[in-house]
């Protein structure tokens, strides 16, 4: 499940289980992690107001797609998408996550893992944590379900089986980096209770016709409103991701970079700046001929994992 921020104040979540950070009316804060989603809980499509992401490099061209209709568009890359999902299950590769609280221009907290996703003997997908110093974060925890949503969610996909949950309105085109995009937004069309979607906008690249980035969050998000009736529901608030894609083989843009930075206002009156980054490196296919190495050892046949008092050299 993805991530949220949540405030806590005697808390239990009412729209499916989003656990991932909460934050105690006392002391205690988790976070949680979000991908790629923009606003809340709402149907409504997204406000364009993500500037502070970067989302796009170029201002974005109205005009309609030349030799495609934005239905076609969106057909094809959901089924690259599709494609997409089936193949990043055969990869393993490596996963950087970094977390940290902000007071002003300073650190005040963070945490870090590294771990290698792997597949054991017998082709389970398994992840193996190579580097886990002691958590310095104190406004802010983490949970096992955290971990499994950088790992599984946060890498947004939106295949040709999830489209008919989605309203999908072409937005344009635009020049990101040095590609030209079709620009997407995106909302689920209706909440289903225990299901999350993401809600946001996506870029996809004009000549594969795949995703190549995403701007937003995960919906739904609960907000207390009225304090005095919502004693017993949990605030559970979401950052909002930017996701970056590359190449990876010649065939399938893969996220390789992760970033959220901004201030979660929660109804106590708390103000908690987040950064976070996840990086998504050394991608290769299971069952290739690769020899896997942590500063500087072969550790392809395994190696007992770092525990989290375990403070093993940095990574490079």
């Amino acid at each position: 499940m993805l991530a949220c921020f949540r405030t806590k104040a005697a808390i239990y979540l009412s729209l499916g289980e989003i656990i991932m950070f909460s934050k105690s009316l006392f002391i205690d804060r988790k976070i949680a992690f979000a991908c790629l989603l923009v606003t809340t809980a709402t149907l409504a499509f997204p406000q364009s107001n993500s500037s502070a992401q970067d989302p796009g490099s170029g201002a974005i061209n109205p005009a309609p797609p030349k030799g495609f209709t934005p239905e076609q568009i969106i057909q094809k890359f959901a089924a690259k998408e599709k494609e997409f999902k089936i193949a990043r299950d055969q990869y393993i590769y490596r996963q950087s996550v970094k977390v940290q609280t902000m007071d002003g221009n300073t650190v005040d907290g963070e945490f870090q893992q590294v771990s290698d996703i792997l597949f054991d003997n017998r082709g389970k997908r398994v992840e193996r944590v190579l580097f886990a110093p002691q958590t310095t974060l104190v406004r802010v925890s983490m949970s096992k379900e955290d971990f499994d949503d950088i790992q599984n969610l946060l890498p947004f996909v939106l295949t040709s089986d999830e489209i008919p949950e989605y309203q999908i309105l072409y937005v344009g085109q635009q020049h990101v980096d040095e590609l030209d995009t079709y620009v997407f937004d995106i909302a689920p069309r209706q909440i289903e209770k225990g299901k999350r979607y993401f809600q946001g906008r996506i870029w996809v690249d004009s000549q594969d016709l795949q995703v190549v980035k995403s701007y937003g969050k995960p919906v739904p998000e609960t907000r207390i409103t009225n304090p005095k009736k919502q004693k017993h529901v949990e605030e559970n608030l979401f950052p909002r991701f930017t996701t970056y894609r590359e190449l990876i083989d010649g065939k399938y843009w893969f996220p390789t970079y992760c970033r959220a930075d901004e201030v979660l206002h929660f109804a106590s009156g708390d103000d908690i700046h987040m950064r976070i980054t996840v990086k998504y490196t050394d991608y290769h296919r299971f069952g290739s001929d690769i020899k896997i190495t942590y500063d500087g050892q072969d550790i392809t046949n395994g190696g007992p994992p770092a525990s989290k008092g375990d403070k093993p050299s940095q990574p490079k």
